[in-house]
């Protein structure tokens, strides 16, 4: 699609423009009008967002889409917008998920509700920017921005520990962006471009790579987060909204790994073939040893947010068994599946994780609790919650026929042409994660009604059966036929394999 039309800034300013509509309306009108307002705006957004797919080409590694205009002039910086295989499905993703995130906000927000739904649509806007933006300085604005309305989200409707868990959660990930301001200058010194895809041709020696992949490296690891800088994230979720939750696993984790597959790998590929071991290390030790701290949990939400930690890892394991299969085979097809196999899990974790987020907000919201103790036997009293809930813990699980095992299985297969205990390791996941994640469903969902807060327990009404469904849908869909999104994918993929193996020195 190739009219002119500037759909990517469209995206990314109309959500936020329209976070400013509703907090006027919210001020000034109906409650009910701002809810209308802004889902209407996130709605839209999505539809727009539509196209990105519908007119993707294929065949070409080529940034698609593309808006560019000068912006500083004096220091070579452009407002400067592209998407590929890569970032496309990210974009999708964060449109769907707003949506979902405005209406399980519908009711349960009571106080101020239109800055809390101004503040989604918001940050909606800035996380687009994150994945369009082809200029260092434009990515690092909107990087940033976003970390603004998160912060008070958390700060403002978390719980008890709310102000503790937004100030870790903003300190932990600024001060690794600082690190990633440092690398971007002295890769403009380097080129006189801020330009990323200038900064892919750069030549850099191996000294320098080293320091500009442990800068990029401790940015991106707190986003994801990576073991050992993960301990901000189990807070976070804990004290955040539902919502919060949502936008946090299913978006903002993925800003860590998008930043390894546009910046890491490109710009540094000889210092990240020097150094993979060390990201694969962290990447195994997330999956098994994050798994098993989440078998120990009995809050419902920082299980889950432990979970996410160990899944981000089959993530960054994809990314960086690159290297290791090249050297073992001299040839890129299985670290083709390897790269795949990540990209595929960072959208099908959305899916799910976002999902069991919202069915622990399901529950909370009757019970106002999360603590696992205080259910059972939910499926007496809510039996279609309950169906969705165990499909969602079965493709948590990595499910054959569901999106978590695609992704998964992906990777694993990789991973053997490099290494079989790579493969091993990462593997044991299917055991820890069904561990955790059945000792969860058996306490809540299963087994005699607890007690009678549960016996009272109203199963799902039609705003949560929609936004549960539409989720068990694209899970199901994912899992059974994952074709449309890999197809969108090849052409890029194959573009950074090949920029990846080629040495810079």
């Amino acid at each position: 699609m190739a009219s002119g039309f500037p759909l990517l800034s469209l995206l990314i300013w109309l959500p936020i423009f329209g976070g400013v509509l509703t907090l006027a309306v919210g001020k000034g009108g109906s409650r009910d009008i701002m809810r209308k307002t802004a889902l209407g705006v996130s709605v839209v957004v999505f539809i727009l967002s539509l196209p990105l797919y519908t007119g993707f080409d294929t065949e070409t590694f080529a940034m698609q889409f593309g808006e560019k205009a000068s912006w500083i002039p004096a220091f070579n910086v452009f407002y400067s917008l592209g998407i590929d295989g890569i970032s496309m499905p990210l974009i999708i993703l964060t449109t769907f998920s707003t949506v979902l995130v405005v209406l399980a906000g519908w009711e349960v927000i009571e106080d101020r509700q239109e800055q809390y739904m101004a503040a989604f649509l918001i940050m909606e806007g800035l996380m687009n920017g994150v994945f369009c933006a082809l200029d260092g300085v434009l990515f690092y604005v909107f990087w940033e921005g976003m970390l603004i309305p998160m912060f008070l989200i958390i700060g403002i409707w978390g719980g008890p520990r709310r102000i503790y868990a937004a100030l870790k959660f903003f300190l932990y990930t600024f001060l690794g962006s600082v690190l990633l301001l440092v690398a971007l200058i002295y890769l403009y010194n380097q080129t006189s471009s801020f330009n990323i895809l200038d900064f892919h041709m750069a030549k850099v020696g191996m000294t320098a790579q080293t320091l500009i992949f442990f800068a990029f490296l401790i940015a991106f690891a707190v986003k994801v987060p990576m073991w050992p800088v993960h301990t901000w994230l189990p807070d976070a979720h804990v004290e955040a909204p539902t919502g919060g939750s949502v936008i946090l696993a299913a978006i903002m984790l993925k800003m860590g790994t998008y930043g390894f597959a546009r910046f890491i790998l490109p710009i540094v590929p000889d210092a990240s073939a020097h150094l993979d071991w060390l990201v694969i290390g962290m990447s195994l030790i997330a999956i098994v040893y994050i798994a098993l701290v989440a078998l120990a949990q009995t809050d419902m939400k920082k299980l889950i947010a432990y979970s996410s930690i160990a899944h981000m890892g089959f993530v960054t394991l994809g990314f960086f068994i690159v290297f290791a299969i090249f050297r073992a085979t001299g040839n890129t097809h299985g670290a083709g599946l390897g790269v795949e196999g990540a990209l595929v899990q960072m959208v099908s974790h959305g899916f799910i994780s976002g999902a069991l987020f919202l069915c622990v907000g399901v529950m909370y919201d009757r019970m106002h609790s999360r603590n696992i103790y205080d259910y059972g036997g939910v499926a007496n009293t809510m039996p279609v919650f309950a169906s969705f809930m165990v499909l969602f813990a079965m493709a948590n699980t990595g499910l054959p026929g569901t999106s978590g095992f695609v992704g998964e299985f992906m990777v694993i297969l990789g991973s053997f042409q490099a290494s079989f205990w790579y493969a091993f390791l990462a593997a044991t996941t299917l055991i820890l994660g069904a561990a955790y994640t059945l000792w969860l469903v058996k306490r809540v969902i299963f087994g005699e009604v607890g007690n009678e807060r549960v016996a009272a327990l109203q199963d799902l009404n039609m705003r949560e059966f929609v936004i549960l469904g539409s989720l068990a849908v694209l899970v199901l869909l994912l899992g059974i036929w994952p074709a449309p999104l890999v197809d969108v994918m090849h052409a890029s993929v194959n573009h950074l394999l090949e920029h990846v193996v080629t040495s810079k020195l």
